[in-house]
């Protein structure tokens, strides 16, 4: 089988950001709001008081600082907790198009590749802003690829199964080159208002390019050593927002159509899954733990990574072993393995080795073993 390449990175940041003071000045504020408006209920014992957030429990609670969203007015305004992005017409862009042409463009001037190189466009999020024609497709005319695409949703694995799917393709002969794209707009999905989630999430767009190695003309080269996905059906991180849901989009009102998780159970069933699935990757490609010079770990939460890198290395990771970047971006679904790959890569040379993991909702579970080249 030919080696099959990375050979490009791309990474679209939007321009407005978040830290916790100003999220949290707003969730409070937005909490003496509804407990004013309740206030009757709640003094008589038919409801609930609210509580406020800090930032030292945002910060305690997942190592999260910041985040960059696409609408940071909506989601700051209390009396709205969501961002206010609006329906563009039919004729014009997406915003999951236009975020994933500038994260591919990124990517394909990394790896030396126009538009005819590129076979296929695999978009691959944990939500997709409609259900047809394919965001993938939409993307491929806009930088006018030819070949086919299609649409792909893992949660926050999705980065990592969309890479394989894309490696087995160039495998079997189907493409040479195959763009991934990832358009986390996760804000959207995101409820506000839920004190033990409204700081999770944050908007942005990764790219890579996987190709053929002996056609790869990058200067930054990493081979596929292997891939490997998991899937284990909970309903511990769920999201019923769908085609067969009416009503408010925002999902204000709707609380049971955005992101809920139970924390600690995926916390508790979370990690020794992940910790697991790479060891016996990497024991089945023959690799030692003590041999990996990074792990790019999902960014959903600081303690998971420390726990997971712990079990798989039998030690702490140091920080350049297993790099951060959910402090400045928060969790960005399957984007967040990408962002740490895209930017803290520079430093490996030849034979370094590493993996690329993501995990998340279904339970799912993704692992690409990569070296440098």
């Amino acid at each position: 089988m030919t080696d099959i390449v990375i050979s490009g990175t791309g990474l679209f940041t939007p321009a407005q950001s978040i830290d916790n003071e100003e999220l949290v000045q707003a969730f409070n504020s937005f909490v003496d709001l509804h407990n004013a408006e309740h206030r009757s209920a709640i003094e008589s014992g038919e409801m609930e008081a609210l509580e406020h957030s800090s930032s030292e429990f945002i910060e305690n609670a997942s190592g999260i600082k910041s985040r960059y969203v696409m609408d940071k007015e909506g989601i700051l305004d209390p009396t709205r907790m969501c961002p206010n992005i609006n329906e563009r017409s039919n004729e014009d862009p997406s915003i999951q198009c236009d975020i994933s042409v500038d994260a591919a463009r990124q990517a394909m001037a990394m790896a030396v590749k126009d538009a005819a190189d590129i076979d296929a466009v695999i978009v691959a999020c944990s939500n997709l802003q409609r259900a047809y024609p394919a965001v993938a497709i939409e993307v491929q005319q806009a930088l006018g690829i030819d070949g086919f695409g299609f649409d792909m949703n893992v949660a926050c694995s999705s980065a990592t199964f969309g890479i394989q799917q894309a490696r087995d393709s160039i495998a079997n002969g189907s493409a040479n080159c195959i763009l991934v794209v990832n358009p986390e707009i996760c804000s959207g999905h995101l409820n506000f208002r839920d004190r033990d989630a409204h700081f999770i999430f944050g908007d942005v767009c990764t790219a890579v390019i996987v190709e053929r190695a002996d056609q790869a003309t990058g200067n930054d080269q990493y081979k596929i050593l292997g891939s490997r996905l998991q899937t284990s059906y909970s309903n511990n991180i769920r999201n019923n927002f769908g085609f067969l849901n009416r009503g408010d989009q925002s999902g204000i009102g709707q609380p049971d159509k955005l992101f809920k998780q139970n924390g600690r159970k995926v916390f508790k069933e979370v990690c020794p899954m992940v910790a697991t699935h790479i060891s016996n990757h990497l024991a089945d490609l023959g690799l030692e733990a003590e041999s990996l010079r990074r792990m790019w770990l999902h960014q959903a939460n600081l303690s998971m990574n420390l726990l997971i890198s712990r079990r798989v290395l039998g030690r702490a990771a140091t920080p350049e072993e297993a790099p951060t970047i959910l402090d400045e971006y928060a969790n960005t679904s399957s984007a967040g393995s990408v962002i740490a790959f895209h930017k803290h890569r520079a430093d490996l040379v030849t034979a370094d080795l590493g993996v690329l993991c993501s995990f998340g909702a279904g339970y799912s579970i993704g692992s690409i073993v990569l070296e440098k080249i």
